[in-house]
């Protein structure tokens, strides 16, 4: 990871890098994302008031991102075994606040309970622990999660999906770039609203595929997903760059 290189590439973001400095470095890997039109509509139902739906030519989109993570660390400390690498699975929005889009998540599960339990206390992060798999076999990513978290919706997710086009870099202005071009997420503890910050080089992205059996992560929070194909990309790496909270008025 080249930390230098990272925050020198700045051109494909939509607004400037955080003032402040970054205090925390993850690698994420074998990423998936699934994505699927949603009326705004329901959307706007399930997102905070405080927050305005983002669109796409007239859509909202409903994200569903398998990947598995290391090295995630504070700045200045190395790695821990045992902890700084786990599988993650996403259930995400789209959002804008004062003009800056971002992400919302429902939820994230993790293989690790230690992760879990500080990102929701220190993120206000809808974090849930699971009892996750991701399993690479030739050019096929095996993937499997259930749920474990204590007083939590039930969601399962088992799927197989590999790229099968070579890496492009999404076209400023287009969809591939509106879903994942992201560099905030936004998040709320009570009536408060927050902004978290990220960074990375922009995603080198490949058509993929996908083969489930089972996939509750969506209906786990009430959202029904459309009975049609998602739309897939996947990357292979992104070395990403995470900021503090910062608390934004809420209205």
């Amino acid at each position: 990871m080249d930390i230098t290189d990272i925050l020198h590439t700045v051109h494909h973001r939509t607004y400037p890098l955080p003032h402040s400095p970054w205090i925390m470095v993850q690698s994420w890997h074998e990423l998936l994302f699934e994505h699927w039109p949603i009326a705004p509509e329901i959307m706007r139902t399930l997102v905070p008031a405080c927050l305005e739906i983002d669109t796409f030519e007239r859509n909202a989109w409903i994200g569903v991102v398998p990947f598995h993570m290391s090295g995630v660390r504070p700045r200045g400390i190395p790695p821990s075994p045992g902890i700084s690498a786990f599988p993650e699975l996403n259930v995400r929005t789209y959002v804008v606040k004062n003009g800056m889009s971002g992400v919302y998540f429902f939820s994230l599960d993790a293989d690790n309970p230690l992760a879990v339990a500080l990102a929701r206390s220190l993120f206000y992060l809808p974090y849930f622990n699971a009892r996750m798999r991701s399993r690479r076999v030739d050019d096929t990513i095996h993937y499997t999660s259930v749920r474990t978290h204590r007083n939590a919706p039930a969601a399962e997710y088992r799927a197989r999906y590999r790229a099968i086009a070579p890496v492009v870099w999404a076209r400023p202005g287009s969809l591939e770039a509106w879903l994942t071009e992201r560099y905030a997420l936004y998040t709320t503890a009570g009536s408060q609203l927050y902004r978290g910050d990220i960074h990375h080089l922009p995603w080198p992205l490949q058509v993929a595929e996908i083969e489930v059996e089972c996939d509750t992560m969506a209906l786990s929070h009430g959202i029904h997903l459309p009975d049609t194909a998602p739309l897939l990309h996947y990357a292979q790496r992104q070395d990403v760059l995470i900021w503090p909270l910062r608390r934004i008025p809420a209205h």
